[in-house]
Formats: C-alpha cells, sequence, structure tokens
C-alpha cells in the first residue's frame, strides 16, 4: 500500500473524529441549555406560585379589613342604623304624599318641591343638632333644637291639613309618619341618654364656666390701665385670691399664709390705730445717746427736756362706718363685706370693730 493511501484513510479518520467531537460538543450544548431553560421555568413558577401567595394573602388582609371595618361601624351605628332605616321608611311615605299634594294646590309641578318645606327643613336642623354636639360639644344647641320642633310642626300641620280630605284618621296617621323618624333621631341619636355621673359633671362644668366669665368680668372692671409713653393703653390686674361679691372682687386670706401672719397683721394694725410711730419732727429720741460739750464741774447739768407723750389717734365707730361705706362704694376697693378679716386689714380697725360692722351690714336694722 501507497503512501499516499495511508495518508488518505489517516485524513479521512481524523475527519471523522472531528465530526464525532464536534456533535458531542453540540449535543452537550444542547444540553446545558435545555437544562438552564427548565431551570429558569422551575424558578419562574416558584416565583409565579410565592407572587401568587402573596397576592391571595394581601386580598385576604384586605377583605378581612374590610369586614372588621363593617363589623365596627355596624357595631357602633348599632343604634343609629335603625333610626336612620325608620328615617328613610318615614321620609318615603311623606315626601311623595305631601309632592303631589303640592302639585294638587298649586296647579302645576311648582308644588311638587313642597316636601323641601314639610321634610328638608326639619331633617337640616336634625342633622345640625348632631354635628354640632359630635364636633363641637361645649356649643349650645338649643337654637338648632328650636329649628328641628319649628319645621317639625310645620311639617306635622301640612301632613294633617293633606289627611283631612279623607277624614282625622288619615289627618293623625300622615302627621305622625311625618314626624317619626325625626323624633325618633332626636331622642336616640341627637340627644343620647347620659348618666347621672355625666349629668352632674356637665352641670359642674357649665357652672365653672359661668363663675369663671364673671369673675374675669369683674376683674376686667376693678383693673388698672398702663398707659406708656406712645399712649398705647393695657390693663393691669392685681392677682391674689378672690370671691365674688355682687359685681365686687373681694379679697380673700390665703390660707397658706394666715397662721403664719395672722399675729404680725395683729400687731401692725394695733400700731396703725393708735399711731405710736416715730416721725422726724418728734425731737431725739430719749434713749439715744446724746453729744454734749465740755463745761466746767460748777456749770449745772441741763437734762433733756421730756416731750409729753402724744395723743393716741383713735377713730370713732361712726368714723369706720363712713370709710367701710366709701369703700363698699369704690370699685378699685376689694373688701368682702361677709368677712371680718377683710373688712380688719381693708380698715386698718380693731377686730371687735371689724366683726361690729360685718354684723351691721349682714342685719341693717339691728343699727
Amino acid at each position: 500500500m501507497s503512501t499516499w493511501t495511508e495518508e488518505r484513510r489517516a485524513n479521512r479518520a481524523a475527519d471523522a473524529e472531528q465530526r464525532r467531537q464536534d456533535a458531542a460538543a453540540a449535543l452537550e450544548r444542547t444540553l446545558r441549555a435545555q437544562s438552564a431553560a427548565a431551570e429558569q421555568r422551575r424558578t419562574d413558577a416558584t416565583v409565579a406560585a410565592k407572587l401568587a401567595d402573596k397576592q391571595r394573602e394581601a386580598r385576604r388582609a384586605r377583605r378581612a379589613a374590610t369586614l372588621a371595618r363593617v363589623a365596627g361601624w355596624l357595631s357602633a351605628n348599632r343604634v343609629r342604623l335603625p333610626i336612620y332605616l325608620l328615617a328613610m321608611v318615614s321620609a318615603g311615605m311623606a315626601v311623595p304624599a305631601m309632592a303631589g299634594y303640592g302639585v294638587g294646590v298649586y296647579g302645576d309641578a311648582t308644588g311638587a318641591a313642597l316636601p323641601a318645606l314639610s321634610e328638608l327643613g326639619m331633617w337640616a336642623f336634625a342633622l345640625a343638632v348632631e354635628v354640632t354636639r359630635h364636633r363641637h360639644p361645649e356649643r349650645p344647641v338649643w337654637a338648632l333644637q328650636l329649628g328641628t320642633w319649628v319645621f317639625a310642626g310645620v311639617g306635622f300641620g301640612l301632613n294633617v291639613v293633606h289627611g283631612l280630605g279623607r277624614g282625622w284618621d288619615a289627618a293623625v296617621v300622615m302627621g305622625i309618619v311625618s314626624v317619626a323618624g325625626v323624633i325618633a333621631h332626636q331622642l336616640a341619636v341627637a340627644s343620647p341618654p347620659r348618666s347621672p355621673a355625666e349629668r352632674a359633671a356637665a352641670r359642674i362644668e357649665r357652672k365653672t364656666l359661668r363663675k369663671v366669665a364673671k369673675v374675669r368680668a369683674a376683674a376686667v372692671r376693678h383693673a388698672v390701665a398702663e398707659i406708656d409713653a406712645e399712649g398705647r393703653a393695657r390693663l393691669v390686674f392685681t392677682p391674689g385670691r378672690y370671691t365674688l361679691d355682687g359685681r365686687r372682687l373681694a379679697a380673700v386670706v390665703d390660707p397658706d399664709r394666715h397662721v403664719a401672719d395672722v399675729l404680725d397683721d395683729e400687731i401692725a394694725a394695733f400700731f396703725a390705730q393708735q399711731d405710736q410711730a416715730p416721725r422726724v419732727d418728734d425731737g431725739p429720741i430719749v434713749d439715744a445717746p446724746i453729744l454734749t460739750l465740755d463745761r466746767p464741774n460748777d456749770q449745772r447739768k441741763s437734762t433733756p427736756k421730756r416731750r409729753p407723750p402724744r395723743a393716741p389717734k383713735t377713730r370713732t365707730i361712726e368714723d369706720l362706718r363712713a370709710e367701710f361705706t366709701a369703700a363698699l362704694d369704690n370699685p378699685d376697693v376689694a373688701i368682702n363685706p361677709t368677712s371680718a378679716e377683710s373688712i380688719r386689714k381693708t380698715l386698718h380697725c380693731a377686730p371687735k370693730f371689724a366683726r361690729q360692722l360685718r354684723d351691721e351690714h349682714a342685719n341693717p336694722n339691728r343699727t
């Protein structure tokens, strides 16, 4: 066999081996691609399943939240809901009847608006009462309630007049049907019953607000004005503890300091009554050292001349009565005529006179 033949056979074998290797490599690439595609499909399926689970959980949570809101609303409105259903039934019966009656009275379609006066008027005020009491409980609603009952009376009267054409029984039925819904609304929803504790707390709150308003008005009347250099004025108030005596403010004794200061106040009142405070023109004080000049031994020593004691300044009960009356008439003087301590501090008099003035003020016939 020649060399050329051997080379040709070897070349064909090499080509066959190369084709086999290429086919194996192609098959391996195909298998890898198919495996990757299958893995991707499995991953996508897993992700889709998880997403579907999350979506189902979200829908379940939304349904649960919706049911909870509905249940909560029904629980919170378990009284309001049947009342509004009653109101709807009442309006459904009264509105068409009054519309037809209005058309018959006016002779044209203008009368169809009559239910706006007979039904809508009272319901507008009734809902205003409910909204005001829930959003602004501190505001009075008596005017809105008056409007509710006035328009309810108008609606009742119009329905009675409408029903009189069929007899008194029809008139009474139509009038009651017209106002049944708004009466139930005002009794159960707009003005729900309160416990005794809530009513007592509301009364105390109203009394507190009224008294605070009176005290502030009295404080404004007793305030003094302070005017600056540019002419701007502002009110200056005297802080302290006061009681109302009619339209006046009467100062009261602070119990925290009264026990500690009552003795000092009595001593100060005593000296103020006796008027024994030394003045500059009273001369030298006897017990003070006196500066002397040197003089001969045979010169007679002079002794300081003592001034005769001054007569104490006293006020009669008539003087105190006049001062007491002037203090009561002066709005700038805070005095409580029912308190002997307040009278004593204001007039700087003895306690017995203060008690006498208090008793005379309480019982004028005794004087």
